[in-house]
């Protein structure tokens, strides 16, 4: 079971900073197409629609095959590499704080560990710590993710380089407000969901038939993602669009682009000019996305830890 559990053999702090960043290394490589594809449908101003003529991308289907074809396979794992020391270092620090704060909890209060509130508010403090540790490289992912060819930035350093010279040091935190209100109960509820399915699963199978308990994490996992997903999908959209101001030269060739002033006014924008459905654009491919990697984040670190164990 994720999170501290006085009952059962727990992992240590570095054995579970481990195993979160082989789970995100794993995942990361899998799930990055569907990534790649979402961060291009949140950054369309344009309706996702074919009705609509100067719309880039329609579905997921027609954007797989135009971004093959313009930009060939290896275009699905652009920033592939700021990605990986994303993932890598955002699993470990993120699972490192949550199995710390819940044997925190569970030592100095009286509230049992195991609870799913419990779960809910330290997966989300965790999920905080983590995000400021490597908002650097979640924006540098976003920025390779999103340009198109000819490429504004050739490799990793370069854009480390022109970014910092031409938008000075804060602009690796663009977006950062939007992030942290985001994922403070996006991964709350992830870990207070994983934990109410592993329970609600535990009670519907018999104790004598409890076999597969890969098979049940990957489950409960994906749920959790789209549940969380859902439900906090918004801040998501806004998030990549602050991101990549000052970025929009190279967003010509994908449509129309807009210069935000701040989270609030990126959000009337957004309403004004996209209404209540701006706020949800990708959010097909961004389920398939949080159900793919909640689930395999979980089942990946469920495995990693009986290993290390």
């Amino acid at each position: 079971m994720v999170g501290y559990d006085p009952e059962a053999s727990c992992v240590s702090s570095a054995e579970a900073a481990a195993a979160g960043s082989a789970s995100g290394l794993v995942t990361r490589v899998l799930i990055s197409p569907l990534d790649v594809i979402k961060i291009r449908f949140q950054l369309q101003i344009e309706q996702l629609s074919s009705r609509n003529p100067g719309a880039k991308y329609h579905s997921i289907l027609q954007a797989v095959q135009r971004i093959f074809q313009e930009e060939g396979l290896v275009a699905f794992w652009k920033g592939h590499v700021p990605a990986q020391f994303l993932s890598v270092g955002y699993g470990a620090v993120q699972f490192m704080a949550f199995e710390s704060l819940t044997k925190l909890v569970h030592n100095v209060t009286s509230y049992d560990a195991r609870d799913s509130f419990v779960h809910f508010v330290c997966g989300g403090l965790a999920a905080c710590t983590a995000t400021v540790a490597v908002q650097p490289v979640d924006t540098l992912r976003t920025r390779f993710a999103a340009q198109g060819e000819p490429k504004v930035y050739r490799n990793l350093r370069h854009a480390v380089v022109t970014m910092y010279q031409t938008e000075g040091p804060w602009t690796f935190y663009r977006g950062l407000t939007p992030t942290i209100v985001a994922v403070f109960p996006y991964a709350g509820l992830q870990f207070s969901f994983y934990n109410i399915l592993q329970h609600f699963s535990e009670w519907v199978i018999p104790a004598e038939g409890k076999k597969g308990g890969n098979v049940r994490n990957l489950v409960c996992g994906s749920c959790a993602g789209i549940i969380s997903k859902t439900l906090t999908y918004p801040f998501d959209v806004i998030k990549k669009r602050l991101q990549v101001g000052g970025f929009e030269q190279a967003r010509a060739a994908f449509g129309q682009v807009r210069v935000y002033r701040g989270l609030l006014d990126c959000m009337q924008q957004i309403m004004r000019e996209e209404g209540p459905g701006g706020f949800f654009k990708g959010l097909s491919p961004s389920l398939l996305k949080a159900a793919a990697s909640t689930g395999l984040i979980f089942f990946w670190y469920e495995l990693f830890c009986s290993l290390l164990c």
